[in-house]
């Protein structure tokens, strides 16, 4: 999407350069600040101008950012849009689908989805853009992905995940029964034993998890793989490491139903026909618009599989607090 952005020169602006304009108004990064002058183009009160221009009250700067692709195959898989404008996407990402093309997964991706809508609207008319994801989630991971559609989106975007201003609630159903509610604050990095595993680690990076238990489920006589029930959690995050929800509830003695990287090792189980991956959803994101500054929220409902996996424990039989 070839972004156009006016601004109007204010009192206070008066001696500023354009390039400060653009840096201290408009908040663009450095970087991109570089993009625009070799790609992009700047106009100052409809004709072409350097950067290094001083301005005055009531001058127009338009910057124009320079249009860009993306490379994926476009693949007609559905896409469940669960907030958009003209700078994001956020996406409710079904369980079993991996967000961007890997060695293992070099196509059936959200990546190649989003690259078939993107060409659809293209035909209707509409401009093309390119897709840059701001956050990521397992592939068996369901729930809210953002898409940045232009540079300073993505720019801004996860400079506001990297200062922890985007509010991210998870939903979880893990063995037993948790505590009402609490904060796990354990440093996590790579499990030195095993290539795709985390674990707590005195020398691990800054890691904080705050849950709350929504429901306490007491397990159905003769259920196997469980310790005492089963907790319905709702989980906010501090930081964004991977595996970080896993890994804590896991290290707390209450791994996710269905987590087979973590949860089987310490001997928790449960019938694949219950729950076929880890119970964990992203359920709402809150957070600023590139823009304006205003807040945008955003939400996604549980899967299919994982209300399956609810009653199957025997969530709503008089178990809850």
């Amino acid at each position: 999407m070839a972004e156009t952005i006016n601004y109007t020169a204010l009192p206070e602006d008066e001696g500023l350069y354009i390039k400060e304009i653009i840096r201290r108004r408009l908040g663009y990064s450095s970087r991109l600040l570089k993009k625009i002058r070799y790609d992009g183009s700047v106009e100052l009160n409809g004709r072409p101008a350097k950067l290094n221009i001083k301005l005055h009250p009531g001058d127009l700067v338009t910057v124009r950012l320079p249009q860009e692709s993306s490379y994926f195959e476009p693949e007609d898989i559905p896409v469940d849009i669960a907030y958009e404008d003209k700078d994001l996407l956020i996406v409710n990402k079904p369980p079993f689908l991996v967000v961007h093309p890997t060695k293992n997964y070099q196509s059936g991706t959200l990546a190649n989805a989003l690259a078939k809508l993107i060409e659809e609207r293209e035909k209707a008319g509409e401009e093309p853009w390119k897709i840059r994801f701001v956050n990521r989630l397992d592939r068996d991971t369901s729930g809210l992905v953002i898409v940045a559609k232009n540079p300073h989106a993505q720019d801004f975007l996860s400079g506001e995940m990297q200062e922890n201003r985007v509010q991210k609630e998870y939903l979880a159903l893990v063995h037993g029964i948790t505590e009402p509610s609490g904060t796990i604050d354990l440093p996590i990095d790579k499990d030195p034993n095993h290539v795709a595993r985390r674990m707590v680690r005195e020398d691990g990076y800054p890691s904080v998890t705050h849950y709350l238990r929504l429901a306490a489920i007491q397990a159905e006589p003769g259920t196997t793989g469980q310790i005492d029930g089963y907790s319905l959690l709702r989980l906010k995050l501090d930081t964004g490491r991977t595996h970080q929800i896993r890994v804590h509830l896991t290290h707390i003695g209450h791994p996710l139903v269905g987590d087979e990287l973590y949860g089987q090792l310490y001997g928790y189980d449960i019938p694949p026909e219950w729950m076929p991956r880890q119970a964990l959803h992203a359920a709402r994101l809150v957070l600023t618009s590139p823009s304006d500054g205003s807040r945008i929220s955003a939400e996604a409902p549980l899967p299919d599989d994982f209300i399956n996996a609810l009653r199957r424990v025997g969530y709503g039989k008089e178990q809850v607090d």
